[in-house]
C-alpha cells in the first residue's frame, strides 16, 4: 500500500503540474479560439462580405485554432506531437490530391465572391452558358435560363472562362439589321425608321441613336440600326422595333429582300 501511495506521490510530483497547465492550456485556448473567431465572423460582416464565405472562413480558422490549442495541450502533458502533426499533414495532402477539383473550385468562388464580377440577379454568359445569377457559391455558381431552367456551373470552368455581364451597366445598345430592296429608296427608308425610334418613349436620346447604311448585301441594302436603351428595356425595345418596321415597311410600300432562286427548264 505504501509503495502504491509513493508511486502515486512520484507521478503527481512529475506530471502532475504539467497536466493542469494543459488543462488550462485546453479551456482557455477553447474559449480563445470562440472569441477569435466570432470577432473574425462580426468583422467579415461588418465588411459586407458574402455570408457563404464569412461563414466558412470563420469555421475554417476556428478548427485551425482548435487543433493547435489540443496539440499544445498534448504537448505540454509530455506527449510528443511531431508525429501528430506529421500525421495531419499527410492526411491533409491526401484529401487535398484527392480533391482538387473541388478546391480549385472553391479557390474561384473566393475569388468570384472577393472581386464580385457577378451578383445576384445579373444576366450573365460564362462558360458556354446564359442566364440570370441566383446563387453565387462556394463551388459552384447557379443560374437561371429566360426558359426557367436551372443550371449549376462549377466556378472554375466559370473563373476559366470569359465572362459577359449584361447587366453592370445601367444603358445598353440596341443593334438590329433591316434591309431593303436595291429598287427602294434609301432615305424613305431611313425617315420610316427614325420616326418609329423618335415614337418610342424607351429609347433614349442620349447617346443619340445611329440609322446607317451598312452594306450592299448579294439582295438588300442593308442598314444597321443602333438605339440606347436602359438595360431593362432592351428585349423589349429589341422586339417591338422589330415588329414595328416590318409593319411600316408594308405600309410605306417598302420591300423586304428574301433569298430567291430563278430556275430555267430547257426542253430539248
Amino acid at each position: 500500500m505504501d509503495n502504491i501511495i509513493t508511486q502515486l506521490e512520484f507521478y503527481a510530483s512529475q506530471y502532475g503540474l504539467n497536466l493542469l497547465f494543459a488543462i488550462l492550456i485546453l479551456v482557455v485556448g477553447l474559449w480563445l479560439a470562440k472569441v477569435l473567431a466570432k470577432s473574425l465572423l462580426n468583422t467579415l460582416n461588418k465588411r459586407n462580405v458574402d455570408p457563404t464565405l464569412s461563414k466558412f472562413v470563420t469555421a475554417l480558422t476556428r478548427i485551425a485554432l482548435i487543433t493547435f490549442v489540443i496539440l499544445a495541450a498534448i504537448n505540454r502533458v509530455g506527449i510528443q506531437t511531431t508525429s501528430f502533426v506529421a500525421v495531419l499533414g499527410a492526411a491533409a495532402f491526401a484529401v487535398g490530391f484527392a480533391l482538387q477539383g473541388s478546391l480549385s473550385n472553391f479557390a474561384s468562388g473566393v475569388m468570384l465572391i472577393i472581386f464580385r464580377p457577378i451578383k445576384v440577379g445579373d444576366f450573365i454568359e460564362g462558360a458556354g452558358q446564359s442566364g440570370t445569377v441566383e446563387e453565387v457559391g462556394i463551388f459552384v455558381t447557379v443560374l437561371i435560363t429566360p426558359d426557367n431552367k436551372v443550371i449549376y456551373i462549377p466556378n472554375s470552368k466559370l473563373m476559366g472562362d470569359s465572362i459577359i455581364n449584361y447587366s453592370v451597366k445601367d444603358k445598353r445598345r440596341v443593334d438590329m439589321v433591316f434591309g431593303i430592296s436595291y429598287s427602294d429608296d434609301i432615305d424613305k427608308a431611313k425617315n420610316v425608321i427614325n420616326q418609329i425610334i423618335s415614337n418610342d418613349p424607351r429609347i433614349l436620346k442620349e447617346p443619340a441613336p445611329q440609322i446607317v447604311v451598312s452594306a450592299l448585301a448579294d439582295s438588300s441594302v442593308n442598314f444597321n440600326v443602333r438605339p440606347w436603351v436602359n438595360s431593362t428595356d432592351y428585349w423589349g425595345v429589341y422586339f417591338d422595333i422589330t415588329e414595328a418596321v416590318k409593319k411600316s415597311f408594308d405600309d410605306h410600300k417598302l420591300s423586304i429582300p428574301f433569298p430567291q432562286r430563278d430556275v430555267y427548264i430547257h426542253q430539248s
